[in-house]
């Protein structure tokens, strides 16, 4: 059975993986200093043993990103996935601010509920530079980093302060249809069962109560393209995993984080921008070598 808090297009995830990770989303509330009532927030929780791993997904998505990587962790650690605040299954209250400054705020009070010990903190995508941010400020709680595809140097959204109504939501609008079209049209194409299944774990979100507010509200915050700075200032030991043939970040941010992160590795993947996705295993094996190895 799926939560009932999840929309019903759920129903249409076929690949095992994803329909086990889905049935296993949670939402806990979860007092921050937002807002006055706590903050239904939706996790995902497999494993035991070992440092805790904590999953933050990219950009307009969900831990259903995870739903082949999470799995392959756990079976040998204890693993976490959190829908930051503003994205996936994760409550959308009125009035919330779903900036960087709130996502950070809501992400240290659920990893002090949830987990109140130091974590491998694991970013994909925007989720990179939401991990980064709050390494940057809260050191104490990250043992260890990966960054996989991360932004942090480019993917900001430099004129969403510009997005006036009607101007905010038919760019919101713009981006959920060009989803929803892929979905549609991947149906008629040459397009494998995978590749459709990773479309439908990146819409079913878009379902959600106030998620066009939420996206406005992200996007006209600008996102994060103001870390360049503290990338510099992280001083926990990094793992960086890239996609040899990223098509949204391309390579030379992994490259610039090689530079400036304190204690780096850089390892290159045979994939585009979503390893996690589209090689789990070896983004899995990686990942656990780095857990393993003394600090």
């Amino acid at each position: 059975m799926f939560p009932s808090f999840l929309p019903p297009r759920v129903e249409q995830l076929t690949e095992e993986s994803a329909r086990a990770i889905a049935q296993s989303i949670q939402r806990q509330a979860i007092k921050t200093s937002l807002s006055q009532q706590p903050i239904k927030t939706a996790y995902v929780h497999q494993g035991e043993g070992g440092t805790p791993m904590l999953l933050l997904h990219g950009f307009d998505s969900s831990v259903l990103e995870f739903h082949r990587l999470l799995p392959l962790l756990a079976t040998h650690q204890e693993t976490w996935a959190i829908d930051l605040l503003g994205f996936g299954f994760t409550d959308r209250m009125m009035g919330l601010p779903f900036n960087p400054p709130a996502i950070k705020t809501h992400l240290y009070a659920s990893w002090k509920a949830f987990i109140n010990q130091p974590v491998i903190l694991i970013g994909t995508s925007m989720g990179g530079a939401a991990a980064i941010d709050f390494t940057h400020s809260y050191p104490q709680a990250v043992k260890k980093l990966v960054l996989i595809d991360s932004m942090g140097y480019t993917g900001g959204f430099p004129l969403g302060q510009f997005l006036f109504p009607p101007l905010d939501f038919l760019a919101v609008e713009y981006w959920r249809q060009r989803k929803l079209q892929a979905l549609v049209l991947g149906r008629f194409s040459s397009w494998n069962l995978s590749e459709l299944e990773d479309l439908r774990c990146l819409t079913i979100h878009l379902e959600m109560p106030g998620w066009y507010e939420a996206m406005m509200t992200f996007t006209k915050s600008g996102g994060y393209g103001w870390l360049g700075d503290q990338i510099s200032q992280i001083n926990q030991p990094s793992l960086i995993l890239w996609g040899k043939r990223d098509e949204l970040l391309g390579t030379d941010d992994a490259y610039q984080f090689q530079r400036n992160l304190t204690q780096n590795q850089l390892v290159w993947l045979n994939c585009g921008h979503a390893p996690q996705l589209k090689q789990p295993l070896l983004t899995a094996e990686q990942i656990l070598a780095f857990s393993n190895e003394t600090v």
